[in-house]
């Protein structure tokens, strides 16, 4: 594996893994609020699918794309296979057993956990777009939300700065047990971005090197 050489940039890049569209484009809307610290420029790349996110994620490290780089994905259904052999690949890569511990940013049961958070304080009963398609209808007026690119334009377009403030203080109130229902690590990853202090992606970066 090659070793990352030490940030001195005045200005840093991060960058996220995304497990799909959904991800990447809300990632992709609140870079556009303008909300995090102006010395990290935030790259955001969609993996298409889960089974994709351990090769992007070694691309991106060994090409030295970012400062620091993270996943954002679903721990969908128990008992997690799909996401367990994520985080698998990350520590075999990495040559540690908790690598993906800082690395991976999960939402359980799925990212939109941390989405309706904009909108309140939420559990959803499941990962299944249908069973969530009627608290989602609820909270943003959108019917029948599949996942559909309009229906994705159409929910972030009501993402704000004020609703941004709401959901970071919900998140911070989750859980941050991935094996734990309506649960999230989302606010390490909000932290660190609005963090004033750069010298945590050194850290971060030794701590996969150790």
């Amino acid at each position: 594996m090659r070793k990352r050489l030490p940030v001195f940039s005045a200005r840093y890049t991060i960058g996220i893994i995304c497990e799909g569209d959904e991800e990447y484009d809300y990632i992709e809307k609140l870079k556009s609020l303008n909300v995090w610290n102006a010395q990290y420029r935030v790259m955001a790349f969609n993996a298409l699918g889960n089974g994709n996110i351990p090769a992007r994620y070694q691309d991106k490290y060994q090409n030295n794309v970012c400062d620091a780089l993270f996943i954002l994905c679903d721990t969908d259904r128990k008992p997690y296979e799909q996401y367990e052999e994520i985080k698998a690949k990350i520590n075999n890569f990495h040559g540690q057993s908790d690598a993906a511990e800082n690395v991976v940013i999960f939402g359980n049961p799925c990212t939109m956990q941390i989405i309706l958070m904009h909108w309140g304080q939420f559990n959803l009963p499941s990962h299944r777009k249908d069973k969530n398609a009627p608290l989602i209808e609820q909270c943003t007026g959108i019917k029948g939300y599949k996942a559909k690119e309009e229906q994705r334009r159409q929910l972030f377009s009501l993402i704000n700065r004020d609703n941004y403030i709401r959901m970071k203080e919900y998140v911070a109130q989750l859980s941050q047990d991935d094996r734990q229902k309506n649960s999230s690590n989302f606010i390490k990853l909000l932290n660190n971005l609005h963090c004033e202090d750069g010298r945590w992606i050194q850290e971060f970066n030794e701590k996969l090197e150790c």
